[in-house]
Formats: structure tokens, sequence, C-alpha cells
């Protein structure tokens, strides 16, 4: 028998046929080209550096910080990720709606539905073939359906988007936490390379100059040459020790534009502001473990994800509990054969699966030992956070006293210095007196401007263990400088923000233009 299709279904079959044989096709695997691979890396090029104000002038601390928050590709992708949570937060609420589905259609057959009846007791044919059903009619429907198994599931899913987003919110908060206090530490030692970088230079070429005429001394035989080797020596380590101190302080310039997301050859001039007071750290170990239990975005992160946890649990429970279904639809069909063409039909269900209830004492145990387990990883960190707190604190004092160090070391080598510029000579051995008396002072120079950095850095550790953030609410729509005022302003406000400890360590600023610790 020969199966005749209409041109419609002819139609039908030849363009499936053909999307079949185009998906096929198309899932053979397709290496980049090298043209695609260069695009790809000047467009990521482009989006590294799009939408950035340029530098038209001196940068201040603050300025470093606004820079650092806006256009840092770190804090920007955890700004996205909240972003993204909160979305998938809002998908997840509609769900808890029922489903509202229209349908249309369209029905064909190659013959007549229909049949004949017996009769039950001689089996003989009682009606003569018949149907009830055009070979081709059109269908349309609309059903609104609710099941309160998927709407508890939705519920419990909603609550663990919303506490997803609490916690991209705390992760937010700790990458920005860490950057302002890498920026506190790489600009603190990156404006020690612009004081220092000019006179070591000069230094070096000064140095290099004493060495060259040492040399030619050396050939001429005007000093002994034991003298004239120790004193090449001398200039050496001279040379290597300002060679190392000037590459930390170039590496220190470099961190800061990083940090600062700068695109390649942009200017960066820093500046040069008074240096501010440090705080006395005279507050109890004590207050400051409890603030830190109550700030840190981590316990934070934990006692959110917890709750993700428990949410979990309660959706495997609610599984196992009756499901009720509620069904509505209005339905069209425009077989002539109906005799209604047009209906509507309404159900009620209830349903369980009565194995599944054996699934509840394994799922209490899981519960309690799921609760045990995140309380343990939350005190785990709590206790690994209260030795941040600690050794912050501890190291704080350090830096404090190293800097006192450092303070004394320069005061020693500049009285050196001027007492070698005026005993001065025309001899070699004063030369390199003077040379070595320039160079200690230099080095004393960086260790104090490294002593003040590391202090900085120190203090900004201690702050940030403790879990505080300054950051102004709003960051994408200011531009730098508004930010820069926001973030100052915000920082400046800290003591009566955090009252608890600020009044003893907050410090008040030597220079209301200069950057205060955070």
């Amino acid at each position: 028998m020969t199966l005749m299709l209409k041109p419609p279904a002819t139609l039908t079959l030849v363009l499936g046929s053909s999307l079949l044989l185009v998906a096929c096709s198309s899932m053979q695997p397709k290496p980049a080209t090298a043209d695609e691979m260069r695009q790809r890396v000047i467009d990521d090029q482009v989006k590294m550096y799009a939408d950035q104000e340029p530098v038209t002038g001196p940068i201040t601390f603050y300025e470093a910080a606004a820079r650092a928050l806006k256009y840092n590709l770190d804090y920007r992708l955890k700004l996205m990720e909240s972003a993204l949570a909160a979305n998938m937060r809002d998908v997840s609420a509609y769900e808890m709606l029922p489903k509202l589905v229209a349908s249309a259609g369209y029905n064909q057959r190659s013959n007549d539905s229909g049949g004949t009846s017996i009769g039950i007791e001689d089996r003989q044919v009682s009606l003569r073939p018949s149907t009830s059903e055009q070979r081709y009619h059109t269908l349309g429907g609309l059903g609104l359906s609710w099941s309160l198994l998927d709407f508890g599931v939705a519920y419990y899913r909603t609550q663990q988007k919303s506490d997803q987003i609490l916690m991209a919110e705390e992760r937010r908060r700790k990458v920005a936490q860490n950057v302002l206090q890498d920026v506190r530490n790489a600009y603190w030692r990156a404006l020690g390379a612009q004081r220092l970088k000019p006179e070591v230079d000069q230094l070096l070429k000064r140095t290099q100059t004493a060495l060259d005429a040492a040399r030619v001394a050396e050939k001429k035989g005007l000093l002994p040459r034991q003298e004239i080797l120790a004193y090449q020596r001398a200039l050496l380590d001279s040379i290597s020790l300002l060679t190392v101190r000037r590459q930390d302080l170039e590496f220190a310039q470099s961190e800061l534009a990083a940090l600062m997301s700068l695109p390649p050859g942009s200017p960066m001039i820093l500046a040069d502001e008074q240096e501010t007071t440090l705080p006395d750290m005279n507050v109890s170990e004590n207050k400051l473990e409890m603030l830190a239990m109550e700030h840190r975005p981590e316990i934070m992160e934990e006692w959110y994800r917890k709750r993700v946890n428990e949410n979990d649990l309660k959706i495997a429970k609610a599984q196992l509990w009756p499901n009720v279904g509620l069904d509505w639809s209005g339905q069209y069909d425009s077989n002539q054969y109906l005799y209604n063409n047009q209906w509507s039909q309404v159900g009620v269900q209830v349903s369980i699966n009565l194995l599944k209830l054996l699934q509840y004492p394994a799922l209490n145990a899981e519960q309690d030992a799921q609760a045990r387990t995140d309380d343990m990883r939350r005190i785990a960190l709590s206790m690994a956070i209260l030795t941040q707190v600690r050794v912050g604190n501890l190291r704080y004092r350090l830096a404090r006293q190293e800097m006192d160090f450092a303070d004394e070391s320069l005061r020693v080598d500049g009285s050196l210095l001027d007492y070698a510029r005026a005993a001065k000579t025309t001899s070699f051995g004063s030369e390199l007196e003077v040379i070595r008396a320039e160079g200690r002072y230099l080095l004393s120079r960086y260790q104090r401007e490294a002593a003040y950095s590391d202090a900085q850095a120190a203090w900004g550790r201690l702050y940030n263990s403790v879990g505080f953030d300054v950051l102004p609410d709003s960051i994408e729509k200011n531009d730098i400088k508004t930010l820069a005022q926001a973030i100052k302003t915000t920082i400046t406000a800290t003591p009566q923000l955090r009252s608890d400890i600020a009044e003893k360590a907050v410090p008040h600023a030597v220079d209301a233009s200069a950057p205060a610790p955070q």
C-alpha cells in the first residue's frame, strides 16, 4: 500500500531532515583559527582598559584607591557575580507561579480513523465502520496547572538564591578589602620610589665615576694595590646595594599601576603628600577579636552557606510528602464531527511515593551531620581569623618599633654624611668615605620609607583582619574624582561609624589632604 502524503506533510518531512543534517554537521569540532585568536587578544586588551578616565595630574592615595576599586578586574568580576546571583534569584522566584501553557496544533492523517462494534456474546459485527474525526483539523488549548511540590521546591530554591546573593556580596567585600590593602601597601612604597629614585640614580652615576677613577689609579700605580682594590670593592658593594634597592622601588610602581589597571605607558606621578601619624593601638585583643567575629566577610559567608545547605535538606524532605496538583484547561478542536468543539476541564490530583518515606530517617541523620559540619567549618575559620587578629596586632606593634628604629638610623646616618662632607679632602679615601656615607644615608632613607610602608600595610592588615570596610555605597556611577572624595569622606567618617574602636585606634591626619589610615 502506497502512503500518500499531502504537500504540507512532505514539506515538513524535508525541512526536518535538512535541519537534522545541518545539526549533525555542526557538531564537528572547529578549532579557533590564528586570525580568531589574534582578534580575541585585541578585543580583550580593549576591554581591559575600556572607559577609563585618563590620568591628568598627581595621583593621591584616595585617587589610587578609587581607580583600583573602579577599574580593578578582580573587583569588577565580583560585582558581576553579585549581579548574576541577583538575576538567578529573580528567575527562581518566577518558578513559584502556576504554569499557564497555551498550545496550538494541526492534525493530519493519511486515512480516516474509526472502527466498528461487535456483540460481546455472539461476536457479530453490530455497526458498520464509522469515524468521528476529520482527517485534517486544528487544535488549540490554554492550560493552567499548579503543583504544591513544585511551589515548595521553588520557594526553598528562591531562599537559597537570596542567600547566595548575600554570599556573593560578602566575597565582593573581601575582594574590596584586599584591593584597598594592596593599594595601601604599594602606594607608599611607590611614593618612596618616586622620592628616592632620582637620588639613587645620581649616586649610582657618581659611584660609577669613582670606580672608573679607581681603575685608572690602579693602572697608574698611584696608590698601593691592596688599598685601591679595597676601595673598588667598597664601591662595588655600594653599587650592588643601590641597584637592588632601585629594583625594589621600580617594582612597587609597577605593582601600583597594575592595581589601578592603568594602560601601558600611562603617566603615573604620585602626589608627594605629608605622611600621616600612625595610630597607637590601645584596644584590647579581646575587643578586636569580638569585632572580627562580627564583621569578617568569610564568617558571614559561611553562615549563609549553612542556610543554603539547610534548604537543600528541606527540599529533599518536601519531596517525601504528598503532592497536590490542580489543573484547569480550555480546549478547542475544529473537528466537525464533535458535538462540542469547545470545552473546559478541571482536575485535582493527590499523589505520594510511599517508598520514598523510607528516606526520612536518613535525611534526619544527614541534616544533623550537615549542621555539625557547617558549624565546625565556621568555628575552624573563626579560630584562623582570631589568629590573624593576634598576629596582625603583633605585626603592627613590631612595625611601629621598626619605624622608630629606622628614624633613629636615618638621623645617625645623616649626621655621619654631614661629618664626611665637612672632612672631605682630595684623596681617594676621603671621596670614598663621602660616597659610602651618601650610600648609607640613601639606604637609611629607603629603610625608613620601607618601614613606614610596612607599618601602613600592617595597620591596614590589622584593620582588614577585623573585617571593617569603608567603601561608599555607589562605585560604578561615580567618576574618579567624586569616588576619591567619597572614599576620603567615608574613611574620615570612620571614627563616628566605628565608635567602638575608633576613639583609640583611628588617628587624626596630620594634613587634611593627606591619606588617612583606613
